[in-house]
C-alpha cells in the first residue's frame, strides 16, 4: 500500500487554519472534560469568567462557559471533514461538589446537543467501562439509603457523521474500502454498544506526567478502522501522548496531531517513531486471534465458507475476502517532525 504521514502540530482545536476544508476522513479525540478539576486551569486561562464562576461556586455557569469553549473546536472539525465523515469523541462526565452541592454534570449530553446543532447526524454511542480499582463503589452515607451515589466506571465515545453516508464511487476507492474490511468476529465485538477494557495511565516514556486525555490503543484502533478506509487521514484536534497518531499508523491512515502542549508532542513523535515492534505485535495478534477463532468454529460448527484472497485463510463472508493485513516496514522522520510509515504484506 502507498506510504502514510503523520503530522505533529502545535495548536489550538479551536482554529485549525492548516487543515482545509472536507479533508478529514475521521475525526478520533477526547478533549479536556468539562469540571473535572485537573482541567481547571485550562479553563480558566482561556476564560476569566469560567475562574470567577467556579470561585463564586456556580457549578451550572462554569460548566456552560468551559463547553462553550469546546463548541468552537466542534465547529473546526465539521469544517474540515468530508461529506459523510464521522467524528468520534470520548468523554466523560462529571461529578464535584460546589457550594455544598454535590451533582453530575453531563458533559456527553452538553457535546452531543452542540454537534447536531452544527448540523451532525447523532448516532448510536458506545459506552466504554472502565473500571475503576477503587475498594468503595460508592460516594455519600455507605450503607445508609437516602445519601449514596453510585461510581461513575464508564465514558462515551460519541459518534456522529457529517451528513448522509459516505460514498464510495470510484474503483480505487470500491478496493481500499474492500482492504480495509474487520474480521466477522471483530466486527461483532466492535459494534456492541458497551466496550470493557482498562484505561491507560498517563505516565509517558520519560517518565513526566503531564495532563493529557490518554486513552488505550485499542480505543482509537477501532474507532478507526470502523469509520475509515486506508489511505484516510484522521484527526485528533487533542492528540494528547498521541495513541491516535500510533492507531492511524497501524490502520494503514494519514494522521494529523494537535496539540497546545508543543512538549507533549514532542514526546509523542519520539514515542511514535520508536512504536514499531509494538504496532507489529498488536497487528499479529489480529491475526492470531482469528486463527484461533477459526480454530474453535471449525471444532463447534464446521469450516467457514469463504477464503480470503490475500492470505488464504479461511473467513467468514465474502465481505472479508479481499481483507489486507499489512505490517509496518519502517517509520522515517522528516525535517519537519512529521513522520512516513512505510509497509508491508
Amino acid at each position: 500500500m502507498p506510504e502514510t504521514r503523520h503530522v505533529f502540530i502545535p495548536g489550538d482545536a479551536c482554529s485549525l487554519p492548516f487543515v482545509a476544508d472536507s479533508s478529514i476522513a475521521c475525526v478520533v479525540t477526547s478533549p479536556p472534560y468539562p469540571m473535572i478539576e485537573m482541567w481547571d486551569g485550562l479553563f480558566c486561562g482561556r476564560n476569566p469568567e469560567t475562574k470567577k464562576a467556579l470561585e463564586a461556586g456556580d457549578g451550572l455557569a462554569a460548566f456552560d462557559l468551559m463547553h462553550a469553549d469546546l463548541d468552537r473546536a466542534w465547529r473546526e472539525m465539521y469544517r474540515v471533514l468530508i461529506p459523510g465523515g464521522w467524528a468520534c469523541i470520548n468523554i466523560g462526565d462529571a461529578t464535584r461538589t460546589l457550594d455544598g452541592r454535590f451533582r453530575l454534570y453531563p458533559n456527553h449530553a452538553r457535546v452531543i446537543s452542540a454537534c447536531a446543532v452544527l448540523g451532525f447526524d447523532i448516532l448510536p454511542a458506545i459506552v466504554w467501562r472502565k473500571q475503576t480499582n477503587a475498594p468503595n463503589k460508592f460516594m455519600g452515607s455507605g450503607m445508609l439509603p437516602a445519601g449514596a451515589y453510585v461510581t461513575l466506571e464508564h465514558e462515551y465515545n460519541l459518534l456522529m457523521r457529517k451528513g448522509a453516508k459516505r460514498e464510495f464511487t470510484s474503483e480505487a476507492e470500491k478496493k481500499a474500502r474492500r482492504e480495509s474490511a474487520i474480521f466477522w468476529e471483530e466486527r461483532n465485538r466492535w459494534f456492541s454498544d458497551v466496550w470493557d477494557f482498562k484505561g491507560a495511565r498517563q505516565d509517558l516514556s520519560n517518565g513526566s506526567r503531564r495532563r493529557s486525555a490518554a486513552f488505550p490503543f485499542e480505543l482509537p484502533f477501532r474507532l478507526i478502522n470502523m469509520y475509515s478506509v486506508k489511505g484516510d487521514t484522521v484527526l485528533d484536534p487533542f492528540v494528547g501522548t498521541g495513541r491516535t497518531i500510533l492507531a492511524a499508523m497501524a490502520s494503514g491512515r494519514s494522521s494529523i496531531g494537535v496539540d497546545l502542549d508543543a512538549e507533549m508532542l514532542k514526546d509523542a513523535a519520539a514515542e511514535a517513531q520508536n512504536a514499531v515492534p509494538f504496532l507489529n505485535s498488536f497487528l499479529e495478534s489480529r491475526a492470531e486471534d482469528h486463527a484461533a477463532f477459526v480454530k474453535e468454529h471449525g471444532g463447534e460448527k464446521g469450516s467457514l465458507g469463504h477464503r480470503n484472497r490475500n492470505h488464504g485463510f479461511p473467513v467468514m463472508t465474502l465481505q472479508e475476502e479481499d481483507l489486507q493485513l499489512e505490517y509496518i516496514q519502517s517509520v522515517r522522520a522528516g525535517e519537519d517532525g512529521s513522520l512516513t510509515v512505510s509497509y508491508r504484506s
